[in-house]
C-alpha cells in the first residue's frame, strides 16, 4: 500500500553531484521542509486543514486504490502539494476536484480517525462537512489573489496575510511607514500578518520569537549548516541574511 513516504519527486542528476554538493542540497531541502507549513498557511488559512486531511487519507485509507475515483483523488492531492495549497500557483484560481463529494466522504470515513485533523469535540459528520465545504464549494475562497480593482482586494483574496481588516485599513496602516523617497525602500508587510485584535490593528511578524518561531529556528539551523558547505561565496551569506530577515 503506497504511503506518503513513497510519494516522492525524482531529481535526475542528483547522483552526479559531489558529496559536498549533495550535502548542501540536503540541508536546503530540510530548511524548505521546516517552512512548508508556513507557506501553506500564508496561502490560505484552511490549507493546512485540507492538506492534513488529504495526507491522512493517503497514509491510512484501507480501501481500493486502483480505481478511477482514487486516481482522481491522488491527482487533486498532488496538485495541492505542488501548489502549496488549494489554489493554482499561477492563476490563483481554486483547484476543483474531479471526484465527488460523496466519494471524499467515503475516503475520510475509511481512513484512520486518529490521523484526521479534527477539532476537539468535533464529530466525523461535522468534520466532513467543514472540509467538504472548503474543497468543493466554488464560492468558498475562489481566488488566492483577487486583482479585480472594483472589489476590496484584501477581503476578496484568500491569502492569509490579513485577518479582520479590509484594503483601506491596510493602506492606512502602512501609509505612515512608507518612505517614497528612499532609494532602497523596504517591502512593507512582506514577512508579517496584519490582524485586528480588540478593535486595534496589529502587525505580527514571521520571525524567531514571533509567528512560527519554532519552525523558523529550524530553518535557520539548516541554512547555517548549508552555508558552511556552500561552494560559492554568495551562498555562504545565507545564514547571516536569514538571521537579519526572519
Amino acid at each position: 500500500m503506497p504511503t506518503l513516504k513513497s510519494c516522492v519527486i525524482r531529481s535526475p542528476g542528483f547522483e552526479t553531484l559531489s558529496l559536498r554538493q549533495k550535502e548542501f542540497v540536503y540541508y536546503l531541502s530540510q530548511a524548505a521542509l521546516c517552512g512548508r507549513d508556513i507557506i501553506f498557511d500564508q496561502n490560505y488559512k484552511n490549507n493546512l486543514l485540507v492538506r492534513r486531511t488529504l495526507e491522512a487519507i493517503v497514509d491510512s485509507y484501507k480501501g481500493q486504490r486502483k480505481s478511477k475515483g482514487f486516481e482522481d483523488f491522488m491527482v487533486y492531492t498532488k496538485r495541492v502539494w505542488f501548489s502549496n495549497g488549494i489554489h493554482h500557483h499561477y492563476s490563483s484560481d481554486k483547484i476543483m476536484p474531479t471526484f465527488t463529494q460523496e466519494y471524499f466522504s467515503f475516503l475520510v470515513r475509511s481512513s484512520a480517525k486518529d490521523k484526521l485533523p479534527m477539532k476537539p469535540g468535533q464529530d466525523i459528520h461535522q468534520f466532513i462537512s467543514e472540509v467538504s465545504s472548503i474543497i468543493f464549494d466554488k464560492d468558498v475562497a475562489p481566488k488566492k489573489v483577487n486583482l479585480d480593482a472594483s472589489k476590496d482586494l484584501v477581503l476578496n483574496s484568500a491569502v492569509n496575510f490579513y485577518d479582520g481588516v479590509n484594503e483601506k485599513e491596510v493602506e492606512a496602516f502602512y501609509a505612515p511607514l512608507s518612505k517614497p523617497n528612499d532609494p532602497k525602500p523596504i517591502s512593507l508587510g512582506l514577512n508579517s500578518k496584519l490582524v485586528k485584535e480588540n478593535g486595534k490593528i496589529v502587525e505580527k511578524t514571521y520571525k524567531i520569537d514571533g509567528l512560527y518561531s519554532k519552525a523558523i529556528e529550524q530553518i535557520v539551523f539548516w541554512l547555517d549548516k548549508a552555508a558552511k558547505v556552500a561552494e560559492k561565496p554568495s551562498a555562504k551569506h545565507l545564514y547571516k541574511c536569514t538571521d537579519q530577515v526572519l
